[in-house]
């Protein structure tokens, strides 16, 4: 599993969370905060649905907020995992049309999340290289650095699933 821990090369976001379209947010669970220094990102209750890629203890949300918990992998996902992904991104759609506001996170807010959200601006109406350039300009640069993710993407995550499905 690749983690921004394993690839020191990659920084860490300078916000717990950034807004990529209105309601539509992106996060972690770590971040740089202005003393430099590595702090948590603890959601309360600024998001009527979080969901979560990567469960760590102690990071909320409070209880009352819908919170939708599917841990993957940074890194080669199986059929299963992906339709989880599909799932979450229509769940994310269908919160915004009801004008609630979203999260989706991971670790560091960059790959496991960016696909989350960049299958939801897909589903919106975005092509996939619009999704990924306005995550990358939103969140970070490093946002979907993950290539396999990318690849998935541009794929279609329907098509790349179905793919997983076939070589297990």
């Amino acid at each position: 599993m690749r983690t921004r821990r394993k690839q020191p090369d990659v920084p860490a976001p300078d916000s717990p969370w950034s807004e990529i379209t209105p309601g539509l947010w992106m996060g972690g669970h770590e971040f740089r905060g202005r003393s430099g220094q590595l702090e948590f990102a603890v959601v309360r209750d600024e998001f009527d649905l979080v969901q979560t890629l990567l469960r760590l203890p102690g990071h909320g949300p409070d209880p009352g907020v819908e919170h939708h918990v599917w841990p993957i992998p940074d890194g080669p996902l199986d059929g299963t995992q992906l339709a989880g992904v599909m799932r979450l991104a229509v769940a994310a759609c269908d919160a915004l049309d009801e004008g609630r506001k979203v999260l989706v996170r991971c670790y560091s807010g960059y790959n496991r999340s960016g696909l989350v959200v960049a299958h939801a601006l897909v589903r919106r109406g975005y092509s996939t290289e619009e999704a990924i350039r306005l995550i990358r300009s939103r969140r970070s640069p490093w946002a979907l650095h993950n290539e396999l993710f990318v690849a998935y993407l541009r794929t279609g995550l329907s098509t790349a699933r179905l793919l997983e499905e076939l070589a297990e």
